[in-house]
C-alpha cells in the first residue's frame, strides 16, 4: 500500500503531481546542443573531488588538527554534500566572469574546495579551515582569500542581496555614458538552502524585486527538506511555487536526475513515480539513510504487486537501487547543466532542486546529520569510497578514474575565469567644498537636505555618482529636494500624473532611467540590502556609487543585521538616521531613539557621528564623501590613532530640532576637530571645575548650562563631541600601541583633555543612552556623571521630555552643583 497521508501531513512530492514535466528541460535540438561539448564524466569526477576536499577539510579541523582547547570546530557536511552537484554545474560550466554569487552559509567547504580546484584557495588556507587565518566558516568577501562575491554568514541576508545587486546592475547600465552600459549583463544568482526560506526578509526582498521590475536572479533552492532540528513541513513546494510566482518568478522545478527519469520509462516506473510524488519527506530521508535494502523492503510493501515493478526492482542490485533512489534532480549533472543553460531569458528564475541532505556520505537523509560529523571509522570507508589514498588528502586529482589532463581541461574552459579576476577597480570621485546652508536657525535634519539639495543642483562628477534611496521616509527625511532636482530611478519612463493632471504638488515624482533615487517600500532590511549592493558598486560592476541612505533613526534596530552584513562587506554608503533621540516627543516612546548611537560606536566598518550645527555637518559630509572611496593601508595614523586611509561607511545622528546656528570661521582647525570627533568649544583654564561634554543637538542646553555656572564658576569648559564613535576608537587604539611599546601614542580625545585639571569634575549630556559618553571620565581619571536618556519615552514638547530625563539647562547645572559644589545656582523662575 502507499504511505498514509492525511490532511495534518500532506505529503511534500504530491505537491507536483499537478505538473505534466516537472524538471522542466530544454527539449529536441536545444537540450542536445547545449550537452553536446559536455565532457560529463570529468565533470562528474569533480564533482566527487569537490565532495570529497569539503568532506575532509571539515574531518581534519574537527579529527586531526591539534585542538588544545577542546572545543568542537564544527562544519557542516550535510549541507556541503546535498549542494556538492549544483555547485559543481554552476562553477565548471554554467556561470560566466559577470556573474555573480551568494553560495549559501554552509556551503563553504564546496565552495573553498571548488576554488582550490581551480587555484584560488591555498591547501595551507583549508587544512586551517576554521582556524586562525584559514579558511572562513562561511564565505566571506573580506576574511577569505578566494574569489568571494557575497558574504553569506548572516542566514538570508546573502539571499536578498542578489535582487538589489541586479537592481543595481540595471542602475549603472542604464547610464550610457558609464563604462558598464557596454559590458554583459550578469546573473546575480543565490544558492539558498531551503531553511533559509524561513528568514522573512528573503521575502521583504521578493516583493521589493517586482516592484522594480526585477530581472537577472536566479535563487537555486537546495531543497533537501531538512533543518537544523528536523526535517521541514509537508507541502513547502507547493507554497513556494505560489509566493514566487506571484511575484513574477519563473518556477523551475528539478526533481528527478537521468536515471530516475529513464525507470519512469520501463514498465512499473509510473507506479514508482506515483510513489515518489506521494512520499513524505521524513520517510524519504529515513530510507535514503538506511539504503538500498531498505528501499527494497518498503517499495516491495508498498508497490511490489503493481504490474512492472517487482522486475524493476529485480533488475538493480541493492547499491544500484539506492543510487536510483537519490538520483533527485539536485545530484545529477546532466539534468542541472541542461536546466540551467536551457534559461533563455533574463525574468527571475526560482530553481527548486530536490536533493538529499548528507547525499554521498555515510549521514545521507538522517535528520540530525545538520551539524554531524563522520567518525574515524566512517572517514576510513568514504576515503575507501573515494578511492583516495592515504597522505593523498589534500591531492587535487588523486582517486580519480578519469585522466588528469581531461579534468584540467574543464577547469581551464569553465567560462567563470575566463577573463582572470573579477573583481573591478573604480577611480576615486572628487569631492568639491561642501558649505553650510546661510539659515540663521535650522535643524541638522534640513541642512542635510539643502546640502544635498546644492549638489543636485551642479554638474560635478559628485552629484551624478550619488544614489539616494529611503523606505517610504523619502520627504519626512530630508530628500524630497534632492529627488524634485535628480528623478527616481525606473528602467521604463513613469510620468508625474498629479503634475499631467495639473494638480499642485511639491513632489515631482517622475521616474526614468535617469533618475537618481530608488524609492524602496516600508522595510529597513532592504535598506540595508540595497545599500550594501550600491556600495560594493565599485567592484562588482566597475562604477562608482555614493550611495545615501535615510530612515527615522529609532529604526536603524529594525534593519540592524542588514547593517552589518553590509558593513562586514565592506560596502560604503552613508546613512543619515532622522529625526533622532525624543525629538519626535509628541509621538511617544515608538518613535524615539535611545540606544542608536551606541550602535554607531559598536558597529565595525561605520563611522559615526551627530553634530549639533549646521557648519559641523557640512564639514562631515564633504569628509564622509571623501571617507566612503578610501581603499588604502590599515596602519593607524599616529595624529589620531584611527585607520582613515582604511575607509568605510558613515552613520548621521540627526535632528529636526531647530536651533541657532553659530556664526564662525570654518578654518583647518574646526574642520580637523569635527572629523576627529570633538573640539573645544570653551577651553578650560587651569581653575576649572566642570567640563560639558556634549554630543548633538542637546549641545544647547549644555551651551545654557555653562552659562548658568558661570555665574558662580568663571572657568567651566564646553566640550562639544561630534563622534563619540571616533574619540573613543581612537582611545582604543593608542593604548593598544602604547602596550605594544610605542609609548608616546595619545589619542585625540586624550590630548584634548590632558589640560582639565585632575580635580575637575566631567558631565557628559547625550539625547540618548548616557553610555556613549560616560566613559569620558576613564580617559584621565576624571570623575564623570553621565546624563541620557534610558528609558522608552513618552509624549509631550521637547522641553517637557529633555526636563522629564533631565537632560535640559537646570539639570545639568544642578548635577555640577552636586559634584563641584559652589554658590546655588539660580536658575530661570526660581524664588
Amino acid at each position: 500500500m502507499a504511505p498514509s497521508r492525511g490532511p495534518a501531513s500532506e505529503s511534500l512530492s504530491n505537491d507536483l503531481t499537478d505538473w505534466s514535466e516537472p524538471v522542466s528541460l530544454p527539449q529536441g535540438n536545444l537540450g542536445r546542443r547545449i550537452l553536446a561539448d559536455l565532457d560529463l564524466e570529468a565533470l562528474a569526477a569533480l564533482e566527487r573531488k569537490a565532495l570529497w576536499l569539503s568532506a575532509w577539510t571539515i574531518h581534519n579541523a574537527n579529527h586531526v588538527r591539534p585542538n588544545p582547547d577542546g572545543l568542537k570546530v564544527g562544519g557542516h557536511l550535510a549541507s556541503c554534500a546535498s549542494i556538492a552537484a549544483i555547485m559543481t554545474a554552476l562553477y565548471f560550466r554554467v556561470l560566466r566572469p559577470e556573474d555573480r554569487v551568494a553560495v549559501k552559509p554552509h556551503a563553504s567547504p564546496v565552495f573553498h574546495a571548488i576554488q582550490y580546484l581551480f587555484g584560488n584557495q591555498t591547501r595551507e588556507h583549508l587544512e586551517n579551515f576554521r582556524g586562525y587565518g584559514g579558511a572562513q566558516s562561511y564565505p566571506s568577501r573580506t576574511k577569505d582569500a578566494d574569489d568571494v562575491d557575497f558574504s553569506t554568514g548572516s542566514v538570508g541576508l546573502g539571499v536578498g542581496i542578489t535582487a538589489f545587486a541586479s537592481m543595481v546592475q540595471d542602475y549603472v547600465r542604464a547610464r550610457p555614458d558609464w563604462a558598464a552600459g557596454g559590458r554583459p549583463e550578469g546573473r546575480m544568482i543565490a544558492l539558498v538552502g531551503d531553511a533559509e526560506l524561513d528568514e522573512g526578509n528573503v521575502f521583504e526582498a521578493l516583493q521589493e524585486g517586482w516592484k522594480h521590475d526585477l530581472r537577472n536572479c536566479w535563487w537555486i533552492i537546495d531543497y533537501n527538506r531538512q533543518s537544523l532540528d528536523g526535517v521541514v513541513r509537508e507541502g513547502l513546494s507547493k507554497r513556494l511555487d505560489a509566493i514566487f510566482s506571484a511575484f513574477g518568478w519563473d518556477v523551475v522545478l528539478i526533481k528527478y536526475g537521468a536515471l530516475q527519469r529513464a525507470a519512469f520509462g520501463e514498465e512499473g516506473g509510473e507506479a514508482l513515480r506515483r510513489w515518489i510524488d506521494d512520499c513524505p519527506n521524513a520517510l524519504y530521508s529515513a530510507l535514503s539513510f538506511q539504503g538500498g535494502a531498505a528501499w527494497r523492503k518498503r517499495l516491495e510493501a508498498d508497490i511490489g504487486r503493481e504490474s512492472g515493478v517487482q522486475k524493476l526492482l529485480d533488475r538493480r542490485s541493492d547499491a544500484e537501487l539506492g543510487r536510483l533512489m537519490s538520483n533527485l534532480g539536485g545530484h545529477c549533472l546532466a539534468t542541472l547543466v541542461e536546466t540551467f543553460e536551457g534559461i533563455d531569458h533574463d525574468r527571475p528564475v526560482a530553481f527548486l532542486a530536490y536533493t538529499v541532505k548528507g547525499w554521498g556520505t555515510p549521514l545521507a537523509g538522517h535528520k540530525d546529520n545538520h551539524g554531524g560529523l563522520m567518525t574515524a571509522k566512517q572517514m576510513e570507508s568514504f576515503r575507501a569510497e573515494m578511492g583516495v589514498p592515504e597522505g593523498q588528502e589534500w591531492a587535487p586529482f588523486a582517486g580519480l578514474d578519469v585522466p588528469e589532463s581531461r579534468l584540467r581541461a574543464v577547469i581551464e574552459q569553465a567560462p567563470f575565469n575566463a577573463r582572470g579576476p573579477r573583481r573591478w577597480q573604480s577611480a576615486k570621485v572628487p569631492v568639491p567644498a561642501l558649505a553650510p546652508p546661510e539659515d540663521r536657525e535650522t535643524s541638522t535634519q534640513l541642512a542635510f537636505g539643502k546640502i544635498l539639495h546644492e549638489i543636485a543642483g551642479g554638474d560635478s562628477d559628485l552629484a551624478s555618482r550619488i544614489l539616494t534611496t529611503s523606505p517610504d521616509v523619502t520627504v519626512s527625511t530630508g530628500l524630497g529636494p534632492w529627488v524634485n532636482r535628480r528623478g527616481l530611478f525606473a528602467r521604463s519612463e513613469i510620468a508625474d500624473t498629479f503634475k499631467e493632471e495639473r494638480v499642485p504638488s511639491t513632489q515631482k515624482w517622475r521616474f526614468s532611467p535617469r533618475g537618481q533615487h530608488v524609492e524602496l517600500g516600508i522595510a529597513e532590511m532592504n535598506l540595508f540590502l540595497l545599500l550594501g549592493a550600491a556600495g560594493l558598486s565599485h567592484s562588482l560592476f566597475g562604477e562608482r556609487l555614493l550611495p545615501v541612505g535615510t530612515l527615522y533613526d529609532p529604526f536603524v534596530s529594525r534593519g540592524l543585521d542588514a547593517l552589518n552584513y553590509a558593513c562586514y562587506q565592506d560596502a560604503r554608503f552613508l546613512i543619515a538616521g532622522t529625526p533622532s533621540g525624543i525629538s519626535l516627543a509628541p509621538e511617544g516612546g515608538a518613535h524615539q531613539s535611545i540606544a542608536s548611537p551606541l550602535i554607531g560606536m559598536s558597529q565595525d566598518g561605520l563611522a559615526a557621528f551627530e553634530p549639533c550645527f549646521t557648519d559641523e555637518l557640512a564639514v562631515i559630509m564633504e569628509w564622509a564623501f571623501d571617507y566612503m572611496q578610501r581603499d588604502g593601508g590599515r596602519d593607524p595614523d599616529e595624529r589620531t590613532w584611527l585607520r582613515d586611509e582604511t575607509g568605510g561607511s558613515v552613520y548621521l545622528r540627526l535632528s529636526t530640532r531647530s536651533i541657532e546656528q553659530p556664526r564662525r570661521e570654518i578654518d583647518e582647525t574646526f574642520r580637523q576637530g569635527v572629523v576627529d570627533g570633538a573640539y573645544w568649544l570653551r577651553a578650560p583654564g587651569p581653575g576649572c571645575e566642570v567640563v560639558i561634554a556634549y554630543q548633538g543637538t542637546v549641545g544647547t542646553e549644555a551651551i545654557a548650562a555653562a552659562g548658568l555656572i558661570g555665574e558662580d564658576r568663571r572657568d567651566v569648559g564646553v566640550l562639544a563631541v561630534t563622534s563619540a564613535d571616533r574619540l573613543n576608537a581612537g582611545w582604543q587604539a593608542a593604548q593598544r600601541a602604547r602596550a605594544r611599546g610605542q609609548i608616546q601614542a595619545l589619542s585625540h580625545v586624550e590630548r584634548l583633555l590632558q589640560g582639565v585639571p585632575p580635580h575637575a569634575r566631567l558631565i557628559t549630556v547625550i539625547d540618548g543612552h548616557p553610555a556613549t559618553l560616560s566613559w569620558l571620565g576613564s580617559v584621565h581619571g576624571h570623575r564623570t556623571a553621565g546624563l541620557g536618556v534610558e528609558h522608552f519615552g513618552q509624549t509631550g514638547r521637547v522641553d517637557d521630555l529633555y526636563r522629564h530625563y533631565g537632560i535640559d539647562r537646570g539639570a545639568i547645572a544642578a548635577m555640577a552643583q552636586s559634584i563641584a559644589p559652589g554658590r546655588p545656582v539660580r536658575l530661570a523662575g526660581s524664588a
